[in-house]
């Protein structure tokens, strides 16, 4: 079995410039646009209770729309939709809506469920900050577009979503599982990789959520049947189709699939030159942009620790873990061995952390996420498979206990990954919600890769004083207990 490409560390060799998106690189406007400013109207995330739902209040976006055909109208009623029974579903689906806290559409979905669901299907690249409805959206598509109708339909795989980590895949699942509950028939798979000799032999299902590697691997095997294809969706879009890294498997398993099947690629961020590359992977695509008017992530308070080496780095974070428990914390290391390295010396110290990192077999990876989504383990101790997509809402404060950087090359000094960061502190945060990220600092460069940050952001990342750890706590805590976002911190 092909195994995924690590999601640790950005890929070797990749540009700086290809890795990050300014806000003057948004795609500039053309006369197929339209736009959109939308206001402030209250939203439920549509996330199931067990899966951790909240409010969610979204800010002023604005919504841009670029049509495939040149000749239609964007401002067209049509191409927008304030109610989900506007749209012809199945009162089934509707049912499943109404069960997941949906009452109308997100702003994304106001404008991207039109085009979705339009026959015939077209392709769509959607861009559009985490918390805004995009799986929703695409998971809405999916279910609208199945035949189950007849036993074998239901054991016939008819849509396809990649995700680049289990994680992310497993937790798409759940959107199916609550928003597909009233159609009968509904059967989802799963198609990540396995623990030895516990692989299926043929995948049965009209559903299949998986990695690209898995996919690309069962489908050659035939252990999945790819003939009857009709959607093939990319969660986490920019990171799917980078060259450097899993870009190449999703150019595989796109081979493999039908010519006509519908393309729907969603991204947080799409740098320029993963724009580009989707445009030829999801030709004629419609295109729809929900640009917030700024990058930084609104509702968390940034903060940095100055400590004297490593060793000091791991006595801080000791000190902290009083304040780690208030909420859900997430820890983001470098590497694999100094998360096992740290779980392994907090545990022996008495204290309740959890590690997760690619190296760990499927089974375990489940059974540790599961229990971080529970409450039952309040600190979770990772690399950057999880810095992407993962919807915890329990999570008020991330800790970058290394500040993340672009590996592979050998620059005169060490560079920032500003993606990576921005994907990384949003774990908090999240729907509308308040939160707290902390970066860990102990040496010149360390500092040097805070303040790209800083300057790339144009945000201040404010420096607390360990010398006074009561002080320390009330700044966290007082964060915490904020309900709503105030704005964006740091300006």
């Amino acid at each position: 079995m092909s195994s995924e490409q690590p999601a640790e560390a950005p890929a070797a060799g990749n540009p700086l410039e290809g890795r990050i998106t300014k806000p003057d690189e948004s795609q500039p406007a053309e006369n197929t646009e339209a736009t959109e400013n939308t206001g402030d109207d209250n939203q439920t995330d549509g996330a199931a209770a067990e899966r951790g739902g909240s409010d969610l209040h979204e800010p002023d976006y604005t919504v841009e729309v670029k049509l495939s055909d040149l000749q239609a109208d964007p401002n067209n009623p049509l191409f927008s939709v304030k109610k989900f029974e506007d749209l012809g579903l199945d009162n089934r689906i509707l049912q499943g809506l109404s069960a997941m806290n949906f009452r109308k559409p997100s702003k994304i979905q106001e404008r991207a469920l039109p085009l979705l669901l339009s026959n015939p299907p077209k392709n769509l690249v959607g861009q559009s900050q985490s918390g805004t409805g995009k799986t929703a959206a695409f998971v809405l598509n999916v279910l609208s577009r199945l035949d189950l109708s007849t036993e074998q339909a239901q054991k016939t795989p008819q849509a396809l979503i990649l995700a680049p980590t289990r994680e992310l895949a497993r937790q798409i699942v759940g959107v199916i599982q609550v928003m597909g509950q009233f159609l009968d028939g509904l059967n989802i798979g799963t198609a990540v990789p396995a623990d030895t000799n516990s692989r299926p032999s043929r995948m049965e299902c009209s559903v299949v959520i998986g990695t690209p590697g898995t996919v690309m691997d069962w489908i050659k095997k035939r252990i999945m049947v790819a003939n009857k294809l009709k959607v093939l969706v990319l969660d986490e879009a920019d990171n799917m189709l980078d060259l450097q890294g899993m870009g190449d498997q999703c150019i595989r398993v796109k081979a493999l699939l039908p010519r006509d099947i519908q393309i729907v690629l969603f991204s947080a961020t799409f740098p320029a030159h993963v724009h580009q590359y989707a445009s030829k992977f999801a030709p004629q695509a419609n295109e729809i942009t929900l640009q917030h008017e700024e990058l930084t992530v609104e509702g968390i308070k940034q903060l940095y620790l100055d400590c004297s080496d490593e060793e000091d780095k791991y006595k801080t974070l000791v000190q902290l873990y009083g304040l780690l428990t208030v909420g859900s914390s997430i820890i983001f290391v470098k590497t694999r061995a100094s998360a096992s390295e740290i779980e392994k010396r907090m545990v022996a110290e008495g204290h309740t952390v959890a590690s997760l990192t690619a190296g760990i077999e499927g089974s375990q990876r489940d059974a540790v996420i599961d229990q971080f989504r529970a409450g039952q383990a309040k600190v979770l101790i990772t690399t950057n498979v999880l810095a992407r997509g993962i919807d915890v809402s329990t999570v008020s404060m991330v800790i970058n206990y290394d500040i993340p950087e672009i590996h592979g090359k050998r620059p005169s000094e060490r560079q920032a990954d500003f993606q990576t960061y921005l994907h990384r502190i949003g774990r908090t945060g999240r729907f509308g919600r308040v939160g707290v990220s902390i970066s860990f600092v102990a040496n010149r460069e360390e500092w040097n890769m805070l303040n790209q940050i800083q300057q790339y952001f144009n945000c201040s990342i404010q420096r607390i004083d360990t010398k006074d750890w009561d002080e320390v706590e009330d700044i966290i805590k007082k964060t915490i207990k904020n309900t709503r976002a105030q704005g964006t911190f740091g300006k």
